[in-house]
């Protein structure tokens, strides 16, 4: 059983019911013991990350890129680009396969102002991204590829 998962669960509980009571503990236990045990069958696959110290880059890459993603869409959004955006889709491929590399690619693609992710191709291991100013396309491969996912194979892979 994921022992963190049950005692953030058992404050929640303790916290939305404002109270204490020994009633309550136990009911928030119990609620708290079955949702840990079933969210075991839904991620039978434990994220084993390493390297934190290059996992915190990453994270300071991704805060600075999104920053400047807001000023960009902002500056496209009160017509300060110089004309209208070049709005299109662009496939990439990539190495990464391991499922929560993948899922933290999809969170910084996503939170990124400007960009959505649009598909991941299995077989091909291609991803499809959204991209609200695509002037550059081997730039916007370089970023995914080697920003964000070379980091992310050494975390998770």
């Amino acid at each position: 059983m994921n022992h963190r998962l049950f005692i953030l669960l058992v404050l929640f509980w303790l916290l939305i019911n404002q109270t204490l009571a020994l009633s309550q503990l136990l009911l928030g236990a119990f609620f708290s013991a079955i949702l840990t045990l079933l969210a075991q069958r839904l991620r039978p696959e434990r994220a084993r990350p390493k390297h934190p110290g290059l996992a915190l880059r990453l994270l300071w890459h991704v805060f600075c890129d999104i920053v400047r993603s807001n000023i960009a869409v902002s500056r496209i959004i009160l017509g300060l680009h110089h004309g209208p955006p070049k709005v299109g889709f662009l496939d990439i491929p990539l190495i990464l396969r391991d499922p929560h590399g993948l899922a933290a690619l999809a969170m910084i693609v996503t939170a990124t102002p400007g960009t959505v992710w649009a598909g991941h191709d299995l077989e091909r291991n291609i991803l499809t991204l959204h991209i609200l100013d695509l002037q550059d396309e081997a730039a916007w491969i370089h970023t995914i590829q080697a920003r964000y996912e070379a980091p992310l194979r050494r975390i998770f892979e």
